[in-house]
């Protein structure tokens, strides 16, 4: 590497690279290698035209490639292949660190070497796991549906809210943003002055927080995901996608707090990259998608499965290590389905054969990712196989949908078939613009190693010398661009239930019935997903704690007393439509399903039994001072 290149006396008139025609290996890299250099290289084996070049040693040709270039000059091994590659003006990234990094160039010429003294072996390998195709895989079509496919989520998240978010977080909501913002600037006026108080809570709210921003954000939402859908100013139109949506995450505690919020921004943060920087063209038309942000969106799909089954070994809950946890997860999930309940009735064996699955899928298929085309798609399925399973068994928003799509970027045009091909058009103009490779290239570098920190977490290694990391990391963590995943990492073995009661005299009490939690035993569990009711999914978490832990709960009981219309919009049925009540309670039940005698027998799908109060009953005398909220 060190030495001064060979020169011959009669070089070619354009760059030559010499291989092992007798090599089935070598003949497949050349025919990859001819896809991306095109017209800019010639392709020959040394059989042909060896005895052009007396000046190369017959040994040389035989223990790796050549390339000749029109100076004379000779480069050999995994500096020939660089070289080559970047005639093409494509792949000079490789050029540079082989060039400009000596550890990387000992690492590429031994892996080279290695690879060239198992030629016949990898070559059966690599038809394996990469089949029969020799051109570089394209993602353009991939890129289209994964656009579109993430506009219909941003729609459906920002529809789903707008519905709900007078009722959460509006002037006359559970938790209202014009009591709990003035107490956030006051917190923060005596640390953070101007952008430092923007990156310390990114969000709108800054310009203003009234109820019209927020129905304002919603409705700019959704008409951005339209725009984004029929690819009109696809990145810019993720930028502001992505920036409305923090910003109502970043104000929107407790009920914008769910991991699927998370995904959504990551996902969202990458697409801005992913997308092509046209105004409006047909994808035919478009530059190819960087494939560093291609292995970006397959490292955030790797992270999400990998970490999911990490979490659960890690935390020792001895339901996922005796595999009985789906003997009563589908019990006691959030917002269960009518599937949950029949799958909760399964033998112990399947169910117990489930969690194997399940550690299948997140503990070994992510690996199938790095290994090749054939192990990609392979992963691909079991990954939408367990979303499916979930998807039928529990509502979980958008959050199976959002991993479904993530599951695209396995993929490559090829592999959709018919979906992945492009009507024909004229070529692409050079004017025609991508991201380019010094944004991101750093970019990948960066999120690569700020995503390892939670991954190294939740797999219990240590995290020792990487302090200056860990401080880019909380600076950046209000973004909520670089996040850990892993849900039920501690199975929930029963069901408490708030139920909300008022009453006219304190003495005859009647429920509210929410939409989609569990309440009356006799409705069956139903399908709301990709919607949210966030104010149910939030009635389970309050459950497993106290009304201390809860004190959003208290305003909630408020709004009821005062039969606040944007708040009992949120349920099922309210029982006191025509006159407040005077009277709010909580009491808690423990849930269980029937089983299939039972269900036969009564029409009841639940059981329950009284377990005791959660918050005693209230009054508008009792709340007539301030209420602590978001605490």
């Amino acid at each position: 590497m060190a030495n001064a290149p060979l020169q011959v006396a009669a070089p070619p008139a354009k760059p030559l690279l010499i291989y092992d025609g007798d090599c089935r290996f070598c003949r497949r890299w050349v025919e990859r290698w001819r896809t991306v250099t095109g017209e800019t290289v010639d392709y020959f084996p040394y059989q042909e035209v060896g005895g052009r070049f007396p000046e190369i040693p017959s040994e040389n040709y035989a223990r790796s490639v050549q390339l000749i270039l029109p100076d004379g000059a000779v480069y050999e091994g995994a500096e020939a292949v660089f070289r080559g590659l970047a005639m093409a003006h494509r792949e000079r990234w490789l050029l540079w660190l082989y060039l400009k990094i000596p550890a990387f160039a000992l690492l590429a010429e031994t892996i080279y070497q290695e690879v060239a003294l198992h030629r016949g072996s990898l070559s059966r390998l690599d038809r394996a796991l990469f089949g029969e195709q020799v051109a570089p895989p394209r993602y353009i079509r991939v890129r289209c549906l994964f656009l579109r496919g993430l506009a219909l989520i941003y729609f459906v998240a920002f529809l789903s809210l707008s519905s709900q978010i007078q009722g959460l977080v509006g002037s006359h909501g559970i938790v209202p943003l014009s009591q709990t913002f003035p107490k956030l600037k006051a917190a923060l006026a005596e640390r953070a002055f101007g952008v430092d108080r923007f990156r310390a809570v990114p969000t709108l709210a800054w310009i203003s927080y009234s109820d019209r921003s927020l129905d304002w954000q919603c409705r700019a939402g959704m008409a951005l995901s339209v725009m984004l859908f029929f690819g009109i100013a696809p990145a810019p139109a993720l930028f502001l996608l992505w920036l409305i949506y923090l910003s109502l995450v970043s104000i929107g505690s407790p009920f914008l707090d769910f991991q699927w919020d998370m995904l959504l921004l990551e996902t969202g943060f990458l697409a801005i990259f992913l997308a092509p920087l046209q105004w409006l063209e047909r994808p035919s038309r478009q530059p190819p998608p960087s494939r560093l942000v291609i292995w970006l969106l397959r490292w955030l799909i790797f992270r999400l499965m990998l970490e999911s089954g990490c979490v659960k070994l890690m935390s020792g809950d001895p339901a996922w290590w005796n595999l009985s946890a789906l003997t009563v997860h589908f019990e006691t999930q959030p917002l269960p389905t009518w599937i949950g309940w029949h799958a909760h009735q399964l033998p112990l064996g399947v169910l117990h054969g489930g969690v194997v699955l399940l550690f299948i899928i997140e503990l070994v298929a992510p690996a199938l990712i790095f290994a090749g085309r054939r192990p990609r798609l392979a992963a691909a399925w079991l990954f939408v196989l367990l979303q499916v399973v979930i998807l039928l068994t529990g509502n979980y928003t958008f959050f199976n949908w959002l991993t479904i799509l993530l599951c695209l970027p396995l993929l490559d045009d090829d592999m959709l078939g018919w979906l992945g091909r492009l009507r024909p058009s004229a070529p692409v103009s050079a004017a025609l613009r991508r991201w380019p490779s010094l944004l991101t290239l750093p970019l990948t570098v960066v999120i690569v190693l700020l995503t390892s920190l939670p991954l190294l977490r939740d797999m219990g290694l240590p995290l020792n010398g990487a302090r200056g990391l860990i401080d880019l990391y909380l600076l950046l963590e209000p973004t909520r661009s670089f996040n850990g995943y892993g849900l039920f990492a501690v199975m929930t073995r029963t069901r408490p239930e708030i139920i909300l009661e008022g009453s006219a005299d304190g003495h005859a009490w009647q429920e509210y019935e929410f939409k989609d939690k569990p309440g009356d035993l006799k409705r069956a569990p139903g399908f709301v997903a990709p919607f949210q009711p966030r104010l149910d999914w939030q009635m389970w978490f309050a459950a497993l704690g106290d009304v201390r832990r809860n004190s959003w709960m208290v305003g909630l009981e408020l709004r009821l007393l005062q039969n606040e219309p944007a708040v009992t919009a949120l349920l099922a049925r309210n029982p006191f439509a025509n006159a407040a009540p005077k009277f709010v309670r909580a009491q808690v039940y423990e849930y269980r399903f029937t089983d299939r005698a039972t269900k036969r027998a009564t029409g009841a799908w639940w059981t329950r039994r009284f377990l005791g109060t959660y918050n005693p009953p209230l009054s508008l005398q009792n709340l007539k001072g301030p209420l602590n909220y978001g605490e």
